[in-house]
Formats: structure tokens, sequence, C-alpha cells
């Protein structure tokens, strides 16, 4: 199925809100920053970015093509998304809406990762911070497993687009994290400002998505299910 600019520009949207909320913000600029000490280059801290922004990536579309092709590869399941996938969004919507504004609490698992063997990637240049964005991505915190399963998969579900949504969701992902590594390449003391000034909208932004999230699945669930608009 087609897929437009709206689509392309929500599910960078997505990305940009899960990289700038606390846990994942905090874990992206610090790990970019010592990867960014470990090479020698006036622009090291960028390349870092870069680099862990491509494992980030690698991640989500690998995530997407085993939940997304195993779905469509099963007839059955893909002529019922195909018929059903209007009603199936409306409820995903409203409850991811729920998570987003913490409304209802999320408990996901701790994925733990050995301290010995993080420092190493990290201390492996540019194929380190590969790795560690590859690894870090499947660290889900409540925010980021809400938008990216909740919105991010069946969007690119819908439109059957199994590669492209989720890789510009990874690089929405990047757009903070690459941001902070630009000004410490020029000037590390406007870095603190940026950081704060990150955190003080992701409240707001956050939000302002989660309402548009439940606005937008109580319309699907309006139109679709109950059929009682038709507009």
């Amino acid at each position: 199925m087609d897929y437009g600019a709206a689509q392309i520009v929500s599910v960078i949207w997505l990305g940009i809100l899960t990289s700038i909320s606390p846990c994942p913000l905090a874990t992206n600029i610090a790990a970019t920053t010592y990867i960014g000490k470990q090479i020698k280059s006036r622009y090291a801290t960028i390349l870092a970015a870069v680099a862990y922004t491509i494992g980030r990536t690698i991640s989500y579309m690998i995530i997407s093509i085993l939940i997304i092709a195993g779905l469509i590869s099963i007839p059955g399941v893909s002529n019922f998304l195909q018929l059903h996938m209007n009603q199936i969004l409306g409820p995903i919507l409203l409850i991811t809406g729920l998570f987003i504004l913490d409304l209802v609490p999320l408990r996901l698992p701790n994925i733990g990762f050995n301290t010995g063997m993080l420092q190493k990637l990290g201390d492996s240049g540019l194929l380190g911070a590969v790795l560690l964005g590859f690894l870090f991505a499947l660290s889900f915190c409540p925010v980021s497993a809400a938008l990216f399963f909740g919105s991010v998969i069946p969007v690119a579900l819908k439109f059957q687009s199994v590669i492209f949504l989720p890789f510009c969701y990874g690089i929405g992902t990047a757009a903070p994290v690459i941001g902070f590594a630009v000004i410490i390449a020029y000037s590390s003391r406007f870095a603190g400002i940026f950081f704060n000034k990150l955190s003080a909208a992701e409240r707001w932004l956050r939000r302002i998505t989660g309402a548009l999230f439940l606005i937008i699945g109580l319309y699907f669930c309006l139109k679709y299910i109950f059929h009682m608009i038709n507009f």
C-alpha cells in the first residue's frame, strides 16, 4: 500500500519524541559523548552519534521485519489486516495514548547488559558505536515501547512498509542526539542548556502527542467500529 508525507513525518516525529524522553535521551547522549572521547577528531562526537544512530535504526528495522513480514506472510492474517486495520488502529491508538500520558502504567522487563561489555564496545570506535546503538535500541522504556509497538509498527503494518517507515523512525530518534553532538563539537558550554531545554520541552510534547493519540483513536473507533460519524 502507498503511504505519503503525513505517515513519514508522523513516524519521524514519534522517533524524535522517543529520543527526547528522559531515559533514552540520557542514554543516547552519554553513549555518544563517551565514544566521541575515544576518537581523535574534532568531529568525533558527531561521527559517534551517526554511527550510534545507524545501530539503533538497524535494530528497529530488524524488529519490524520480524513482526510485519511475519504477519504479512500468513495469508489469513494478511487478508484480515487489510480488511480490518482501521478498526484495529482505533483501540491501539487509544491505549497507546494512555501509556504516553502515564494514565496507565506500563511495566517492562529490565534488559540488563554487562558493564564490561558495554565499556569494551565504547572503546571500539565507530563499530562499537553501531553495536551500542543496536543494543540500546532493544532496551525499551515504557514511553519508547508504547510509541514504537503501539504506533510505528501498526502504521508500518497498515502500509506494509517493512523497512522504510521504521527507518524513518530510527532517523527521528537520532535528531536530538546528533544536534547535541554538533553542539559539543563547536561549543560544549551550550550542551547543558540544550539538554535542559529538551528535557523541559519533552513533558509538553509528550502530553500533546498523547492527547492527539486519544483524539485520533476515538475518531477511528467512532468512524470504523461504531459507524457514528461519516467524515
